[in-house]
């Protein structure tokens, strides 16, 4: 079988149109873009019945009604076990198979709480075997025209070794799948190259990491700074959430000051504005080259049925980018193929050597 002869199609994606700080004035937008851009994409829109009226007469749509909507603010608990026909819940459970069903949508898109997001999905979902905890995955624009792909962006603020080790994994089979990688190199964020830098966690995570890497599990670089990220170092750069959820705010944060910044600029003197007009194809190049929105749709990896993360103040633009992420995993067949890649290494991958002593201290952001 050739690989165009094993993509999916038509692809059906489940949309959790209200949540994110907007709700249905920026997902149906979108999803309505997408559909247009699309043709052989099906789309499961999820929601509260009145707000997604306009969408009724689309083509390639299924409406499911939600009585409930889970708030960027609800806490895990409540998202649990009080809203149980949120349309986060519901949209999540469209990608669950059964024994005698099969999953009604083969991703699941949410702009909505993080958190609850995650809970949700990993309590209905369940983890694939050999998979601890889930971990939010996307891309981020590098100095050699290419993307780099972080991991952990915040589903888990405390990680063991062997947590960070099952991130390079699922990392790497995320890019071997999407971008058709091979063997995609992966870098450990440290505060130093050098292998006796970083913490405790960090340090069994690097032998570990070097240990996979000799059994030829994972193509493993070694340690990796910040700045490689847009260096474009390695491909894949593992970190906890913690860290992992800093760097892409600031990262954010940095390019939307560099916006502000050049038409703040541009605007002060009749100089300026001259300047602006020969620099500006080069600039408006390099804004949506490092916009945010651009790079808009986290993967949660490690569980049974696929999840995309949508930032909660996306526009259309972002929602959109997130759709497409969503599509094109599940086109490639990422959730097979991950499953598959720890399947063929579960029984392999090192262990540190104190694991029995360590305690699960993590915590879903």
């Amino acid at each position: 079988m050739t690989a165009a002869e094993n993509l999916l199609s038509p692809v059906r994606i489940a949309v959790d149109c209200m949540g994110g700080d907007h709700g249905p004035s920026v997902t149906l937008p979108a999803c309505k873009a997408f559909l247009d851009k699309h043709p052989e994409a099906e789309l499961v829109l999820v929601g509260l019945s009145d707000a997604l009226a306009p969408a009724q007469s689309w083509p390639r749509t299924a409406i499911v009604a939600a009585t409930e909507v889970v708030t960027m603010d609800d806490p895990v608990e409540t998202a649990l076990r009080r809203k149980k026909d949120s349309s986060m819940r519901v949209a999540i459970s469209q990608v669950k198979a059964t024994a005698d069903k099969p999953a009604a949508a083969h991703a699941c898109v949410s702009a909505g709480n993080t958190g609850a997001l995650m809970a949700l999905a990993r309590y209905l979902l369940k983890t694939v075997e050999g998979i601890d905890r889930p971990a939010l995955a996307t891309v981020m624009p590098n100095q050699k025209d290419g993307f780099t792909t972080v991991l952990d962006l915040g589903a888990n603020v405390d990680c063991t070794a062997e947590h960070l080790l099952q991130f390079a994994v699922m990392g790497s089979a995320l890019v071997s799948a999407v971008d058709g990688r091979d063997s995609p190199s992966v870098g450990l964020l440290n505060i130093g190259e050098e292998v006796i830098k970083g913490s405790e966690v960090i340090k069994q995570a690097g032998e570990l990491l070097r240990t996979a890497d000799d059994r030829q599990l994972i193509n493993f670089f070694g340690n990796v700074e910040g700045n490689d990220i847009f260096k474009g170092t390695t491909d894949i750069v593992v970190c906890d959430g913690f860290v992992g959820n800093v760097a892409l705010k600031t990262a954010e944060g940095l390019a939307s000051m560099f916006a502000a910044f050049i038409k703040q600029e541009f605007t002060r003197t009749l100089a300026s504005k001259l300047v602006a007009l020969v620099a500006m194809p080069v600039l408006n190049r390099f804004k949506n080259r490092v916009d945010h929105r651009r790079y808009s749709g986290a993967a949660l990896l490690g569980l049974r049925g696929l999840v995309f993360k949508s930032h909660g103040s996306s526009d259309s633009l972002a929602f959109e980018v997130a759709l497409n992420r969503a599509y094109d995993a599940a086109r490639h067949r990422l959730l097979d193929r991950v499953h598959d890649q720890i399947a063929a290494t579960l029984e392999s991958l090192p262990q540190a050597a104190d694991s029995n002593a360590q305690a699960d201290v993590g915590r879903a952001a």
